[in-house]
């Protein structure tokens, strides 16, 4: 992994793939490469580094030509550098394939090719493939696109490759499997291969999502024609992308993730909207209407997710116990599949990732699938591998998100869980009227109340500026916010480089609080509510150390206010809606650390936005 761009087309194709290649940067990468095709060859191009260091190399050389493939790699086999940046080119320089994904049988394969005589240049899996390719295409005496559809059925593994060969200047062989492409249709018998749509969409906003075990041939005379593996043709079914090129850009931000940060009134808002009508007193999510009573019949639903998605899935699972009574296991999709789970035919699991590629909450998925549980998806990109591969499910209507570390992603999919939770508790009867109408008439209020929030950055920004050289970090919470505490600290930690963890506040006494002294920041959610007393003793623990209190308090608490060194006010609002506001100003404090600290906040190292790896 990490991005694929392709063009094939009319127009000069190396300006094209390069800004590909600038749009998919938030992927996060750590090298690049083209390669083009033109009268003089197959010339190839790549860089350790960002983009900018490609096109510098670059800017001297011989990149004309109509047809290209371009690539950023997140390292996982081999070092980055300059020989295992992809593209990787066959013995004979004919041929060049780029590839997001891993081949797990590689070892084997590599060592039939050396047998035949191949050599390698790269450390990387993907070079074995094209390799592997060449060799079928030779020996088997095929065109190109045979010999890929033979090599893909003897691969074991994850992959989304273009291929570009010598001999056919007029085509392009795409195919994927377990990891994300598009196909872009432009005007003209201009087309464009991408990993995801953001390279794509200024050019056209009709695509074909390629499926499992697809492959797709572009040529400029013929067009999109698609196959299995299996060799049947398949028809490609055209839709329309929604998003729009404004919502890429910065749109005057300095970075994406302050971007984004700031557009949570409004994504939260388009999460509910239609959703959710506080004057009829109702809410309705349309992706599981049809699911609505098995899921208020379920014994047991289960949450996979990552990261992030993994925190909004825990405060889902306080939602959905105090509002719908039905018990709820919170699962790490990575790890999930290896421990032989107990999935029962009725148990419902709900997957959750922002980018709905995610490879190990897809592994879940489909193990959970193959056991006969109900799936449903909760994701943020329309035409997504979870989307498609879900019973149903509820997009979170975010836009798009291209700083790395999530932030409106969060707080979405924490809107859709209580959306959920309030139909299926309301459907069930498992809540009282008045509780049913308070809440959503808090949740009407939010967007709002997270502007507020906003307002105040430069308190924010200041707190961020007295931590900044920290070593460490330890954020608290209770109940349903502390999850929020787990992901104060993974924003911190992922962006300005700050080693932090999130703890349950009763927790501390059980080890951190050996960590605490008068150079440790603490960050405590300590809004009002049912454990707001109990917060109140373990702030008196952390004072009694010496340690810096941070404090996350309901407006007008006078209480908590004085005893901390730094308080932050957010608005008061039901306790099951706390997280969507607490999480405010932990994501701004962390912005605004890594900033003062000079890292790179939309493309932290060694991060990837998209995980299609496991």
């Amino acid at each position: 992994m990490c991005g694929i761009v392709a063009y094939i087309g009319k127009e000069q194709a190396f300006p094209i793939v390069l800004k590909g290649l600038k749009r998919l940067e938030y992927r996060g990468y750590d090298s690049a490469g083209i390669a083009v095709l033109n009268e003089n060859g197959l010339n190839n191009y790549k860089r350790k580094g960002k983009v900018s260091e490609l096109e510098d190399f670059a800017a001297k050389q011989d990149t004309g030509g109509t047809i290209a493939i371009g690539h950023t790699r997140w390292a996982t086999h081999g070092l980055p550098n300059d020989i295992n940046a992809h593209p990787h080119m066959s013995n004979d320089g004919e041929m060049a394939l780029i590839h997001n994904g891993i081949i797990e049988n590689y070892d084997s394969l590599k060592a039939e090719l050396l047998s035949r005589g191949y050599q390698f240049q790269s450390e990387t899996d993907t070079e074995v493939l094209v390799h592997l390719i060449d060799d079928i295409k030779k020996r088997e005496n095929v065109k190109t696109a045979e010999a890929v559809r033979i090599a893909l059925n003897s691969v074991i593994g994850a992959y989304a490759i273009v291929v570009l060969s010598k001999d056919n200047p007029n085509e392009l062989i795409a195919a994927r499997k377990s990891s994300p492409l598009v196909v872009g249709i432009g005007k003209d018998g201009d087309f464009y291969l991408a990993s995801d749509a953001t390279p794509i969409i200024e050019y056209t906003n009709e695509v074909v999502y390629m499926e499992d075990e697809e492959i797709a041939i572009v040529d400029r005379a013929t067009g999109l024609r698609i196959f299995s593996i299996q060799n049947k043709e398949k028809t490609p079914y055209i839709q329309e992308l929604e998003l729009q090129l404004e919502a890429i850009e910065k749109g005057g931000y300095e970075h994406f993730m302050l971007k984004e940060i700031h557009e949570q009134p409004r994504s939260i808002r388009d999460c509910f909207r239609g959703r959710l009508n506080v004057e009829d007193g109702w809410v309705g999510l349309g992706g599981i209407k049809d699911y609505e009573q098995q899921l208020a019949n379920a014994k047991r639903i289960i949450m996979v997710a990552c990261g992030t998605s993994w925190h909004a899935a825990l405060v889902g699972e306080y939602l959905f116990e105090d509002l719908t009574r039905i018990p709820v296991e919170v699962e790490y999709a990575s790890e999930f599949r290896y421990r032989n789970p107990i999935i029962y035919e009725d148990d419902i699991v709900i997957a959750i990732s922002q980018s709905g590629e995610t490879a190990d909450t897809l592994a879940a998925l489909n193990l959970a699938k193959s056991k006969g549980a109900t799936i449903l998806g909760i994701c943020n990109v329309v035409g997504s591998s979870i989307s498609r591969v879900t019973d149903a499910g509820s997009y979170t209507h975010a836009g798009p998100e291209i700083g790395v570390a999530s932030t409106k992603a969060f707080t979405a999919q924490v809107t859709v869980l209580t959306l959920m939770a309030l139909t299926i508790a309301r459907n069930k009867g498992s809540i009282n009227e008045s509780k049913f109408r308070r809440i959503i008439t808090e949740l009407d209020l939010v967007p709002d109340k997270v502007a507020e929030i906003l307002k105040k950055s430069p308190k924010l920004e200041a707190i961020a500026e007295t931590y900044k050289e920290a070593s460490n970090a330890l954020y608290l919470g209770r109940g349903i916010s502390f999850p929020v505490a787990l992901e104060g600290a993974l924003k911190l930690k992922e962006i300005s480089y700050i080693h932090a963890e999130g703890y349950p506040a009763a927790e501390m006494k059980h080890g951190p609080i050996a960590l605490i002294d008068e150079a440790m920041p603490v960050f405590v959610i300590a809004t009002k509510g049912t454990s707001y007393e109990k917060v109140v003793s373990n702030i008196q623990e952390v004072k009694a150390r010496k340690g810096k209190i941070i404090a996350v308090i309901t407006e007008g608490d006078e209480q908590v206010k004085a005893m901390a060194d730094h308080y932050i006010e957010i608005p008061d609002t039901d306790e099951n809606l706390v997280p969507l506001l607490a999480t405010i100003p932990l994501q701004l404090i962390s912005y605004y650390a890594a900033v003062k600290r000079g890292t790179n906040v939309d493309q932290p190292r060694n991060l990837a936005k998209s995980v299609t790896v496991e």
